[in-house]
């Protein structure tokens, strides 16, 4: 008999090493009657066979922060639990074979030390001393991390879950979930089967974890909620035992897709090859259980030939096991953690990418904490699951994507690299327009958006870089004018929701800082926030008429902020729709916007009729429009709404009157440099929901006095109450060549404060710009900015100025011309 409860506070349905870190953290946070069913055998999915790699150093500082926990924790559960987890810290080394490369690993290492990660660059004769049996030619630099681990994969997920039957989970096996029982928007139930069908019940819960790995975009379905994500083969060979062969470093050769492990007296030689096999398209089969697939040595042979001249010992070595097993991967190569945006009790750790054993432990804490509390611990927007578009949960679009994905965990990682597969999903309405004017695309949550404008004859497409790229001159030009003139660029692709109802303003008073009791026209910035004062949302929203407001987010955060509003509606008597695709949005700025739209249509557009701030509808050319007057670029400005069915015709006619003007058509890459001149703030980036609204300069935009209450008026009054306790600042560097991206270190006073939130070039004051977080508690403002600053590129310190206010304009004198 398999004992089951009948009711648990959490099912959590999955037992590789994800679902039994989630069922470890929660018992260590008291939860009781907690419940975690394997359909097989615990490990038999994907964990068992992987590779064991612990890495500290993610993309991100809170990325990296979970997989440094992973550590720390691995080192202790054989102590804890008994079970040996084979974890040791043997080191990493990773080595690059381009110059290109070598700027990308030297540029991680800075951001390292920026997060606390010991690490160092070392020569071609430290890393044979480190590894002596590599071949050297051709690597240009080096990379060491001495505390990066490996481990057993099977034992730490063993450990982790006999960790959580001490603590008085039920761990499971052989019960396969058939069913998810719901409710409008809960989870009430699971119903299950034991694997050999003797045995079937129902478990009543009050919420359910979607730990089943390569399994994870089924059993969402199952669920109601969207987890995007496909399994791929994954190749690695183990050598026989090689005498002599004692305890090395792990190697990455991301140029020839590869990493070794030492192992036991054996080497394992894994790839990332750069176009992978997606596997399973028609479903995982039900026997499904320690399976390996077929091997494929033809898709390997190209790597091991590289491998055995980089490591020679490898041809004298027999091969023990060729090994392919599948691993989930996801659109983005990020992991899905958090609330589903669809389901009010439905949770999600699933879709590692290849990365799981050193991510769960971490994932599975801050997913822990996030349950516990119902707030997030700490900025997990790089693998919050509302980042997935519902359309990405198409099957087809999963496998095509999945072809790319894999081998981008060893492409080089250089800025503004586009994903290539799966493309053309969306488009907005003025696609076509764009493409016959030179456009090149970038894709953004599926959106096909104009990134840069080539020249007649030039070739439209990325030429990757760390220095500056093929379109670098372009978007120069765009920016100028912009700047000089008049720029025109599409802005369809940003989130726009409506809020609608009797009690809409009521509603957005409580949701929002801002104060919402404004005349119909009137737009407000504002930010959503959280009850720390974190920033959920950074919006403008504007008043329709006297029951309907329209909310306008970042593309990639809309389905987020939207779930957002409805998780805090409550009682208000709202509709909250999303609108996105049924207006397109062309923004018309520069010193000349106004002289264009005047040619256009016969609304007027002066200080007197639409100031800064306020919207108006309007006729232009044979059509109808709406237009905003605000701006993202520190320009007078307008953006101007579009019914989809008029879209063209609303093009076509500014197109036309432009021409005689010089209208330059722009894309992204112009109006993300345009506004980090200005200073403005980019969501993601510079602000999220662990950064409270004050420390980011944005307290003007909240109105704690506005007579309402609103989700974190007590945090923000409490910090402005005790000054701010961090300062983000404005950056540019001295010399005129080298480039920002991001997470380049800030040096106050020659030591490591922080590092930047984000980067870009600035063409008008002539130098790569940043912005980016400097302690300041209990200090002034005049103290912090006149301290001496640097910020790193790749490991070398430049000199930067510093402003708490924009660089460019910073009174704003030319929005309200």
């Amino acid at each position: 008999m398999s004992n089951l409860p009948q009711k648990a506070r959490v099912v959590i349905i999955g037992g590789g090493v994800i679902g039994c870190s989630v069922a470890y953290h929660l018992v260590k946070k008291g939860w009781k009657d907690v419940v975690l069913l394997e359909r097989k055998q615990l490990t038999s999915g994907t964990t068992w066979h992987a590779a064991g790699l612990i890495a500290q150093l993610r993309a991100t500082k809170n990325m990296t922060k979970l997989a440094k926990y992973s550590q720390e924790l691995y080192g202790t559960l054989e102590e804890e639990t008994g079970v040996a987890t084979g974890f040791k810290r043997c080191g990493s080394i990773t080595v690059a074979l381009t110059e290109e490369r070598k700027e990308e690993i030297y540029r991680q290492a800075a951001m390292a030390r920026a997060f606390g990660v010991e690490v160092e660059e070392i020569s071609n004769e430290r890393v044979q001393e480190l590894y002596p049996h590599i071949n050297l030619d051709g690597i240009k630099g080096a990379v060491y991390l001495p505390l990066d681990g490996q481990g057993d994969p099977a034992n730490i997920a063993l450990a982790l879950a006999k960790g959580a039957r001490m603590g008085g989970a039920l761990v499971k096996e052989r019960i396969k979930v058939t069913e998810i029982v719901k409710q409008g928007r809960k989870v009430t139930g699971v119903d299950w089967m034991a694997d050999d069908g003797s045995e079937s019940g129902h478990i009543e819960c009050d919420m359910v974890v979607n730990c089943a790995g390569m399994w994870g975009h089924e059993v969402g379905k199952m669920a109601g909620v969207n987890v995007p994500l496909h399994a791929c083969e994954h190749f690695y060979i183990v050598t026989e035992n090689i005498d002599g062969l004692t305890q090395m470093p792990v190697l990455r050769v991301p140029d020839e897709y590869a990493y070794y492990k030492e192992d036991a007296g054996k080497i394992l030689l894994g790839a990332f090859e750069p176009e992978s096999k997606p596997w399973a398209m028609e479903g995982i089969p039900e026997s499904f259980e320690f399976d390996q697939l077929q091997e494929d040595f033809d898709h390997f042979e190209p790597i091991l030939e590289k491998a055995v001249e980089r490591v020679p010992l490898l041809a004298e070595a027999g091969i023990h096991t060729f090994f392919n097993g599948p691993e989930s991967f996801t659109p983005d190569d990020a992991y899905h953690l958090g609330l589903a945006p669809e389901m009010d009790n439905v949770w999600v750790a699933a879709g590692f990418n290849s990365i799981g054993i050193q991510s769960a432990g971490g994932a599975g804490m801050a997913l822990a904490d996030w349950m516990d509390s119902g707030e997030k611990p700490f900025d997990l927007g790089d693998v919050d699951i509302s980042r997935m578009q519902p359309f990405q949960g198409n099957k087809k679009y999963l496998f095509e994507r999945s072809k790319e994905t894999l081998g981008l965990l060893y492409a080089d990682h250089f800025p503004y690299r586009q994903k290539e597969t799966a493309r053309g999903v969306r488009r907005t309405p003025f696609h076509h327009h764009l493409m016959e004017q030179g456009a090149v695309m970038g894709e953004l949550a599926g959106w096909e958006r104009a990134n840069w404008f080539a020249n007649p004859g030039q070739e439209r497409e990325y030429r990757y870089s760390w220095k500056r790229q093929n379109w670098f001159k372009n978007s120069a030009d765009e920016h100028r004018a912009i700047r000089e003139n008049v720029g025109m660029y599409d802005m369809s692709s940003f989130g726009k929701i409506r809020v609608e109802g009797p009690d809409a303003e009521a509603f957005m008073n409580y949701i929002g800082g801002g104060d919402y009791s404004v005349p119909t026209g009137k737009i407000v910035y504002t930010q959503f926030l959280n009850r720390t004062g974190g920033i959920e949302a950074d919006v403008t929203v504007t008043r329709l008429s006297e029951l309907a407001y329209l909310v306008v987010t970042p593309a990639a955060t809309r389905l987020a902020d939207q779930t957002w509003m409805r998780r805090n509606q409550g009682d208000f008597n709202v509709v909250i729709t999303d609108v996105t695709a049924g207006e397109g949005v062309l923004a018309v700025m520069g010193p000349n916007s106004r002289k264009l739209l005047e040619a256009v249509s016969p609304a007027n557009f002066t200080n007197d009729v639409n100031p800064f701030g306020t919207a108006q509808e309007i006729e232009i050319g044979m059509g109808l429009a709406r237009v905003h007057r605000v701006t993202y670029v520190g320009e007078l400005g307008w953006e101007v709404y579009v019914s989809a069915d008029m879209a063209g015709h609303v093009f076509e006619t500014l197109h036309a009157a432009g021409q005689d003007m010089g209208l330059k058509l722009c894309g992204m890459h112009m109006m993300d440099s345009a506004r980090l001149e200005k200073g403005y703030r980019h969501f993601g980036h510079d602000i999220t929901c662990e950064d409270h609204v004050v420390d980011a300069g944005l307290g003007f935009a909240v109105k704690v006095d506005k007579g309402s209450d609103f989700i974190g008026r007590e945090a923000v009054i409490k910090r402005k109450e005790i000054g701010a306790q961090n300062r983000l600042l404005q950056f540019k560097l001295t010399e005129p060549e080298p480039m920002l991206y991001h997470n380049e270190p800030i040096l106050r006073d020659g030591e490591i404060v922080g590092y930047l939130t984000s980067g870009n070039y600035g063409h008008t004051l002539g130098g790569a710009m940043g912005m980016g977080y400097v302690p300041a508690a209990g200090e002034k403002l005049a103290d912090v900015l006149a301290s001496s600053y640097e910020i790193d590129v790749m490991g070398t310190r430049i000199k930067a100025e510093v402003s708490s206010k924009p660089f460019y304009d910073p009174k704003s004198e030319r929005v309200k011309v």
